[in-house]
């Protein structure tokens, strides 16, 4: 289990690295966009510099997250700081969602009276975005854990809507200069918006649903309770509870009456086996009281804990 917590860290610093990198780059880009958007009078670069000032905040926040996550387990806070991670990607997602709303706002009276866009300046730096929404797209792919992590993915998630948002710019940019057609750019804004719209939704959806405790989406609590039933000595599962502690960290807890005729060694075996086999289905912090089938409840055999997520010690010693 050290292993895994070690492999744990290690995508922990990657996800780091790359999240400083990315900051880094999407906010100097984002000024630009702010500028050149107002230079160029087009609603489409400002909503992709709008989208670009919610990935800032959003990577900033998520960097943030990752650095109190790291904070040791303490007496008043047991699992530590990691839940920082889910609210940062909640205040996301909930940006995102305001941001959608104003450009929609926006580009409605746009699409009434369109006004006159600098195209030829809009496609050059809508142009400059997409290269840098590339490069970045690319950096949280290569460096970061988007997929298990619900902080990155979230930052991602931001990213990706950018890059659209740059292709968008890009299209209504051309369609400017060659048609002239004036309803390109807030209509290339309210595409930009639906797209920042949905992955809000999604992200304030997942990161509820980890803060209420939700069973994690990759465990499957039927097959659980279907594999401890059939371990020998195992009469009945009860009290079961599966959640997330942060992303990629689930906890689970049950009680289980076992045969009372098990000695104080085969009760070991048998929780040994159980938590082997759970480790195997991605639940990595599990609790579990055994309790004989003479006296349920009352005469527990022996209650087990095992603080597979952080370390051992819950001290402030460091």
């Amino acid at each position: 289990m050290g292993h895994d917590h070690q492999g744990h860290d290690h995508t922990h610093g990657a996800n780091k690295k790359t999240l400083l990198i990315s900051f880094l780059v999407i906010t100097a880009f984002m000024v630009v966009e702010v500028i050149g958007g107002v230079i160029t009078n087009s609603l489409a670069l400002i909503a992709d510099a709008g989208h670009m000032l919610s990935d800032s905040i959003s990577l900033f926040i998520a960097l943030i997250a990752f650095t109190l996550g790291e904070k040791a387990a303490n007496y008043a806070k047991t699992y530590g700081y990691k839940r920082v991670e889910i609210l940062a990607a909640i205040f996301n997602g909930v940006t995102l969602l305001g941001i959608s709303i104003y450009i929609f706002y926006e580009a409605y009276h746009r699409l009434s009276a369109p006004p006159d866009v600098a195209s030829k300046g809009m496609l050059i730096v809508a142009s400059i975005g997409l290269l840098v929404n590339i490069l970045v797209a690319f950096i949280m792919l290569r460096g970061g854990d988007t997929k298990e992590n619900l902080n990155m993915r979230a930052a991602f998630l931001h990213v990706l809507g950018d890059l659209l948002g740059s292709v968008g710019a890009v299209v209504a940019a051309l369609l400017i200069i060659f048609f002239d057609f004036g309803w390109a750019d807030p209509v290339a804004s309210i595409l930009v918006s639906l797209l920042i719209l949905l992955s809000g939704w999604r992200v304030t959806k997942d990161a509820v649903h980890v803060l209420m405790e939700g069973t994690p989406a990759n465990v499957d609590v039927p097959e659980i309770i279907q594999m401890i039933e059939h371990v020998d000595g195992v009469i009945s599962i009860h009290d079961l509870h599966v959640w997330s502690i942060t992303s990629g960290q689930n906890a689970l807890s049950c009680h289980i009456v076992v045969d009372g005729s098990l000695t104080v060694e085969k009760s070991q075996q048998l929780l040994r086996k159980i938590e082997h086999e759970l480790e195997h289905k991605v639940i990595n912090h599990v609790t579990i009281q055994l309790e004989t089938d003479t006296h349920p409840h009352e005469d527990s055999l022996m209650c087990k804990t095992d603080y597979a997520t952080g370390s051992h010690d819950h001290h402030d010693d460091h």
